[in-house]
């Protein structure tokens, strides 16, 4: 088997770019918000009702997407607490590092990152859930490549991380066909290096971004490169800061501020594909409007659940999953949820956001 252990045939210049991505990560904490200044919060009690003046929190925008949703949606100016900072940190282990940096305190990635927090000995909480029906990501192979299914996996290298939800999404492809990971070969990869791995022949396969996709195609279509479709989802973006923050009560206040402003904002997005199109895809993504009609088209309705008993119960089969494999010690994923945060967002939106 396999192990997370394992990187044969990485590039030098796939490892420099993951120690400049790590160490721009934990460079942050020059720009970090002042250290817990408010009175300490029980991981027990109740959430404050109000935000104390001087509060400030500094939020990874992954892409810039996170303050952009805000800034289009006009709810920018709505934040009752000063943004410190706004880091643009989307990969979870570059959220990990600036998370134990202190250069930032909230942020919005996939299931697996907590879990790999966790899994790291760094106590995280999970504080706000949006539910996804639909894939959002695509496996594109190498150019040239004669692989059209998930069955043709076998034997192949596999651009793998552990502790991103590309990594999960493969597992799940992996699994759902009966592929055991003895029978690939796991190439451990940040996910910012999956197209230099792609492009240079040093994977077959890569978990790539529907957002990413056109870009790709329109420079290796050409060459054989394609994508192969699944059924597999991410099921969960979320929410979530170091336990540390919420045990500051100024700053629990502001997180629970923020969380109804985030899902409002990700239904805006939804209620506005042209705008999304034009100002994220078009202006900062560099893909032509007729890739970006076809990205946003794509784009799950959100899902701001009433109960999290979903979604614990997916981080727990995702434990497993991990677990089975020797990649992670089994633990009970429930500890990585605070409950206090569970109404917040699906209060925010309408009703045909939270079923």
């Amino acid at each position: 088997m396999h192990t997370p252990d394992a990187r044969p045939g990485i590039d030098r210049r796939l490892l420099l770019r993951s120690v400049l991505a790590t160490g721009a990560a934990l460079g942050l904490s020059s720009c970090a918000a002042a250290k817990a200044a408010g009175p300490a919060l029980a991981a027990d009690a109740a959430l404050p009702n109000t935000v104390p003046t001087g509060t400030s929190l500094s939020i990874a925008s992954g892409l810039g997407t996170t303050q952009l949703e805000l800034q289009l949606s006009g709810l920018l100016d709505a934040i009752p607490f000063h943004v410190s900072s706004w880091p643009n940190l989307s990969a979870g282990p570059d959220v990990l590092a600036a998370f134990r940096a202190g250069s930032v305190e909230l942020a919005v990635n996939a299931g697996i990152p907590p879990i790999e927090a966790h899994n790291q000995g760094y106590d995280t909480r999970i504080v706000a859930i949006n539910q996804t029906r639909s894939p959002t990501y695509v496996f594109a192979t190498k150019p040239h490549s004669t692989i059209e299914s998930v069955s043709d996996f076998r034997g192949k290298s596999l651009a793998f991380s552990q502790g991103q939800a590309q990594g999960v999404v493969l597992l799940r492809a992996l699994d759902q066909a009966g592929i055991s990971y003895k029978d690939v070969n796991l190439v451990n990869l940040t996910s910012d290096q999956f197209l230099v791995a792609l492009e240079a022949g040093q994977v077959d396969i890569a978990p790539l971004a529907v957002s990413q996709l056109p870009n790709y195609l329109n420079s290796y279509g050409k060459d054989g490169a394609h994508s192969i479709d699944t059924t597999v989802v991410d099921f969960l973006t979320l929410l979530w800061a170091p336990a540390a923050v919420l045990e500051d009560a100024d700053k629990a206040a502001a997180v629970a501020a923020f969380v109804p402003l985030w899902a409002k904002a990700t239904v805006w997005v939804y209620e506005h594909p042209q705008d999304w199109e034009q100002d994220y895809y078009v202006k900062t993504q560099n893909i032509s409007a007729a890739q970006a009609a076809r990205v946003v088209q794509l784009t799950p309705k959100p899902w701001f659940p009433t109960s999290w008993d979903a979604a614990i119960a997916w981080e727990k089969q995702t434990v497993d999953l991990l677990a089975q494999g020797g990649f992670i010690k089994s633990f009970d994923a429930s500890v990585l949820f605070d409950r206090r945060f569970e109404h917040l967002a699906s209060a925010a939106v309408a009703a045909t956001y939270r079923s």
